[in-house]
């Protein structure tokens, strides 16, 4: 994009200047485009590079100044609006997954969870479609932040547990290897947040269940509805704490309040979710679709590099450390979810959901 910038910038400094007789009929319109182009010029989705910052501040030196200004500006918006629908169309050019809506608006790349009939609830293919779409949000160079929020009343419910239904008879060896893929799509998963190079926010519309709450240490932002809730039910399920929290929870919260909640099983809801470091800011239900998209908004106009080098500056210190837990935590769930403790768990729940 940089190289069409510069073309276009010497292709409008090389144009000659207007003569005075027909200065004085276009100069109140040239004003106007002026102003215009000066405001435009703010909203570029990437800030162009030093030459064609010369070539623009060249343009003054001109007598028709103000006109050429506009015409490079005008042109500068054009090409970064068939960047972002290149970038865009790129983004959701991703196979479509059921259960996944993404879209890029102005400079938001944002992921919804769509399965409200089943609480937005993740199947296997919602997970790799959800890695697939970080990282390519986390490339993509028309967005700042990268949002995810849910559909319905619910955030996420964590896990759809029919994942694990043919376990219950299932072969040992057929056991061992679907533990094996999905232990490394939900890896891959969790890896995906650790290297997302862009501010994450995540939109908690309502109740949170399982791994849709222990991945939220691993966002920049987190907002949420009162409406909300925040449950990971691991041990009840024969399960164990995934997506980095046997790390992250101790160190937001203390040992204590970390073990309450992913030992214990205690469900809090949105405002104890914020004492404990979850969460950022709660919002009355009502409200919270307006507000919500007030902060996106202003956090997506700050500068995109200066984004990015701040959280990789908070980051970097603890990827490292987040990739060995998540390596580790992805180990012992495996293992967990070829135990007769977690088929009897699941299989108990999914019958007294179906009464």
């Amino acid at each position: 994009m940089l190289t069409s910038l510069r073309k276009i910038a010497v292709q409008c400094v090389a144009t000659k200047n207007f003569s005075g007789i027909h200065g004085r009929r276009w100069l109140s319109s040239a004003q106007d485009a002026f102003e215009r182009a000066q405001a435009d010029l703010k909203k570029l989705p990437e800030e162009p590079d030093n030459e064609t910052k010369l070539k623009i501040y060249a343009l003054f030196k001109q007598d028709d100044a103000k006109k050429k200004y506009a015409e490079l500006v005008t042109s500068l918006r054009g090409a970064a609006a068939e960047q972002q629908t290149s970038s865009g169309a790129s983004v959701l050019g991703l196979d479509p997954v059921p259960g996944l809506d993404l879209s890029i608006e102005d400079k938001i790349f944002r992921i919804t969870l769509n399965r409200p009939n089943k609480f937005n609830a993740l199947t296997l293919e919602m997970y790799r479609g959800l890695t697939n779409a970080l990282n390519a949000a986390s490339k993509d160079k028309s967005t700042t932040v990268t949002v995810i929020t849910g559909t319905g009343k619910y955030y996420c419910s964590g896990n759809d547990l029919s994942n694990f239904a043919a376990l219950a008879t299932a072969g040992k060896e057929e056991i061992r290897k679907t533990a094996e893929m999905a232990g490394t799509v939900m890896q891959a998963y969790v890896q995906a947040y650790i290297d997302h190079e862009k501010p994450l926010v995540s939109l908690i519309n309502g109740p949170a269940v399982g791994i849709s709450v222990t991945v939220l240490p691993l966002f920049d932002l987190v907002l949420a509805s009162d409406a909300a809730t925040f449950h990971t039910p691991f041990a009840a399920l024969g399960q164990s704490p995934e997506a980095c929290s046997s790390y992250t929870f101790p160190h937001l919260m203390g040992q204590l309040n970390a073990a309450e909640i992913l030992l214990v099983g205690k469900k809090i809801t949105a405002e104890e979710a914020q004492r404990r470091g979850l969460v950022n800011q709660v919002f009355p239900d009502t409200e919270f679709a307006t507000s919500a998209s007030k902060i996106v908004s202003a956090f997506s106009k700050l500068p995109p590099q200066s984004a990015k080098i701040c959280k990789k500056l908070l980051r970097d210190p603890h990827r490292q450390k987040l990739t060995e837990i998540n390596a580790i935590e992805t180990e012992t769930i495996k293992e967990r979810w070829q135990s007769s403790e977690c088929h009897a768990a699941i299989a108990a729940f999914m019958s007294r959901s179906k009464k």
